[in-house]
């Protein structure tokens, strides 16, 4: 019941307030610097609430990040170097999917401590800035075990994605 609650009630209305088109291009931008110096694929999607059907179906957020994963195309990239960092607004829910390329490189502690520390700042601040220190720490980690080599390819859109 207080899922519904919340998905009915929150999120849809702060989506715009928390993420106006300035704080997008600045998480467009955030991203696109970070990949010059690795060789991770970055992708950002939020969803303001789930639907009513999608929570009777019995929907969580890391069964829904893996949709995403999937619709967006995170996993198409050459060397399975996709990131994505989906957030769920009206449960302030957040999961880190990475692709296999990465996976295996990047130890799954790390993702979890990532998600970890981005729920405790959701709690002390707004969920903006919350996604801009996660996208840097994330782009530290893919610089360290995922460094850009001399042709880095862009293959996945910069611009975050709104559910």
């Amino acid at each position: 019941m207080k899922r519904i609650v919340q998905n009915l009630f929150s999120g849809w209305f702060q989506l715009y307030r928390w993420f106006p088109t300035e704080r997008m291009k600045a998480i467009r931008d955030l991203i696109a610097e970070g990949e010059r110096g690795h060789a991770g694929e970055l992708c950002f999607a939020v969803e303001a609430r789930y639907s009513p059907f999608a929570l009777l179906a019995g929907i969580h957020t890391r069964a829904r990040a893996e949709q995403v994963f999937s619709a967006l195309r995170v996993w198409d990239t050459a060397d399975n170097s996709g990131v994505l960092l989906y957030l769920q607004l009206a449960e302030r829910r957040v999961e880190i999917i990475a692709d296999r390329g990465i996976a295996a490189k990047v130890p799954q502690a790390d993702w979890d401590a990532l998600c970890a520390d981005f729920a405790e700042a959701m709690r002390h601040g707004a969920p903006d800035r919350a996604v801009m220190e996660c996208l840097s720490r994330i782009n530290a980690l893919l610089t360290r075990h995922f460094p850009a080599a001399a042709d880095n390819p862009k293959e996945l859109p910069d611009e975050p994605i709104i559910l």
